[in-house]
């Protein structure tokens, strides 16, 4: 059983991280992509072409649902379909040009959010601090 010191620096920063994700995301181009677009264009970029079915799994939701999100994508030109090459009866998608270019001004918009909210709102020791916290993180998430 964790310590109440432990569980409250659970809880915090769990919060934290969940802020900043959501700051990230809103310092996103309005109007590109839904927070699920973003999760299937990044996830096939980088685990490669994938079915409905796979995709719905690794994003926790129903295939019904998946169907929609991979739709608005192919019909805006960032997926492609093509048929499975060995199941006759699916089709596996992947990332157009126009996916990865918008994909990458995603993540650059993200990026540079952050990158100047740390230049801006910290003092370089505290940067230094910010990065050894992050090391500390990737600890955490490290097997």
């Amino acid at each position: 059983m964790p310590e109440k010191d432990h569980e409250h620096l659970a809880t915090e920063l769990g919060a934290t991280v969940s802020l900043l994700m959501r700051q990230m995301r809103a310092a996103s181009p309005h109007g590109e992509l839904t927070p699920t677009q973003r999760a299937v264009i990044g996830r096939i970029d980088t685990d490669g072409e994938a079915t409905i079915a796979a995709l719905a799994r690794a994003e926790r939701v129903r295939p019904q649902s998946m169907r929609l999100t991979v739709g608005a994508l192919e019909e805006r030109g960032v997926l492609a379909r093509r048929p499975h090459p060995t199941d006759g009866r699916q089709v596996v998608f992947s990332l157009t040009e126009e996916g990865r270019r918008l994909l990458a001004v995603v993540r650059q918009a993200k990026h540079n959010w952050l990158a100047v909210a740390i230049a801006d709102r910290l003092t370089p020791e505290e940067q230094r601090t910010l990065a050894a916290a992050t090391e500390l993180m990737r600890r955490l998430i490290s097997e």
